[in-house]
């Protein structure tokens, strides 16, 4: 399985932690790579792609794009979480004050990995236990007063980035996370002020 990161630094940082190869989309550059994007396209169909990346709006924007790309492909998507701050190596923080891939604690990306479901063989939620969208909307997460809020926090609970939206969230739970893990984080989530 190959993985794609939007940059060098993130390359660089993830390398330490995972024995894959990983492909840069240097940013937005894929957009125009056509060569690239071919190659990321035969990857995801011959041996599957970890897309991972920045929790931005550009990091997202940059994921939709790999995703069209590559539908109907093994592909897989690790979320690092919200973290705000600054990477060394720049002056100021981001645009929206979050730490990408680049600045990300090493047990954090594991996580984020793990939770993937790229290194699980099968589904932690069989058809009939599946989370759906009907669950998140039945629980309060979804289509109602004050729903995004509460699930910002049942997101930040699983340590998931705010701009996750609803079909991978489902995505998550139901091949990494599981049912339960999601029944008792709703509890804990709903009972908190």
């Amino acid at each position: 399985m190959a993985v794609i990161v939007e940059g060098k630094y993130d390359k660089m940082r993830l390398s330490p932690v995972l024995d894959a190869l990983i492909i840069e989309t240097d940013g937005f550059g894929i957009f125009n790579n056509k060569e690239k994007q071919r190659f990321v396209r035969k990857l995801a169909e011959e041996k599957g792609i970890l897309i991972l990346t920045d929790s931005d709006a550009a990091g997202f924007r940059i994921r939709a794009f790999l995703g069209s790309l590559t539908a109907g492909a093994k592909v897989y998507h690790a979320y690092i979480p919200d973290v705000y701050g600054k990477e060394k190596r720049k002056d100021r923080p981001s645009a929206e004050g979050k730490l990408g891939v680049e600045a990300i604690d090493t047990q954090l990306l594991k996580a984020a990995i793990e939770r993937s479901g790229a290194l699980v063989e099968e589904s932690a939620a069989s058809p009939a236990e599946a989370i759906t969208a009907a669950d998140l909307y039945a629980d309060g997460f979804s289509g109602r007063e004050n729903s995004a809020q509460r699930r910002r926090a049942l997101l930040r609970y699983f340590g998931l980035p705010e701009r996750l939206s609803t079909s991978a969230f489902i995505r998550v739970i139901n091949t990494y996370i599981g049912p339960g893990a999601y029944r008792e984080a709703v509890d804990k989530v709903k009972n908190e002020k």
